[in-house]
């Protein structure tokens, strides 16, 4: 959700769920777990060695040496965390993706891809992880960063994205300096993916307007654990979202 307001015409997108939308809405201010198998572990089963021999005192005792064994029994939930780290220490510097060049781009994208090889949650849109508030770390949606626009003028302040898979309801919320929001009715395409229909829009966070309709997208959900969340837009755009109020509710 990326919204932004002008002397004539008032910009609301919602490119957070769905990518940059090809045509964004204008409205008149006046209308009011499997983990694959490493490197690391492929090359200590191919290169281990069983050394054996007989002790001192030459009896039938064998000694066995097995170097693949420390990672055989590596915990996954390592190299998840590891990546995890790797992936939020990568887009810290970024500013939300808008200081991110071609490079950092494909390099937040390899990580995250990495994430999602080994994402847990199947089925997602089943999960009751995916309820409450999440902040928008990181995006490659311009309708969302503006990079062309005046900073003064792109969203500064947080952005936040809530979902209720109990009720279907999601909202944008941003933070200052418009204050904007939008609530949509989300519909399941798959275990991953649902349709976004927005229904009503607040400008300044404080002028309801009913959607004409036009504000339609999708969102694929690839990566979900308690406190972080990948998705991926039907323009091909990245979010990458942290968990800030699990018992955040939506508006009906």
């Amino acid at each position: 959700m990326a919204m932004a307001l002008s002397s004539s015409t008032t910009t609301v997108s919602a490119a957070i769920f769905h990518g940059d939308p090809p045509h964004p809405l204008k409205l008149h201010p006046a209308a009011g777990a499997i983990f694959p198998l490493s490197k690391n572990l492929a090359n200590s089963f191919a290169t281990a060695l069983i050394q054996t021999g007989r002790d001192n005192n030459n009896n039938s005792k064998w000694r066995t040496n097995v170097s693949f064994l420390p990672a055989f029994f590596k915990s996954p939930g390592k190299d998840l965390n590891a990546l995890k780290e790797e992936l939020l220490q990568a887009i810290a510097p970024l500013d939300r993706g808008a200081e991110a060049t071609p490079e950092d781009q494909k390099f937040v994208d390899q990580i995250a891809r990495k994430l999602e090889a080994v994402n847990a949650e199947k089925e997602p849109l089943k999960s009751t992880l995916l309820n409450g508030k999440w902040e928008l770390l990181y995006t490659t949606s311009q309708s969302i960063l503006k990079k062309k626009w005046p900073k003064l003028l792109r969203p500064n302040g947080k952005i936040y994205q809530a979902i209720n898979v109990d009720t279907l309801r999601a909202q944008n919320l941003e933070t200052w300096p418009f204050f904007n929001q939008a609530t949509a009715n989300l519909v399941p395409l798959n275990e991953k993916r649902v349709a976004v229909n927005f229904d009503f829009f607040k400008i300044a966070g404080l002028i309801p307007i009913e959607s004409p309709g036009s504000g339609r997208g999708q969102l694929e959900i690839t990566y979900l654990d308690e406190e972080l969340r990948i998705s991926r837009g039907d323009m091909g755009n990245l979010f990458i979202l942290k968990m800030v109020d699990p018992s955040y509710k939506v508006p009906l």
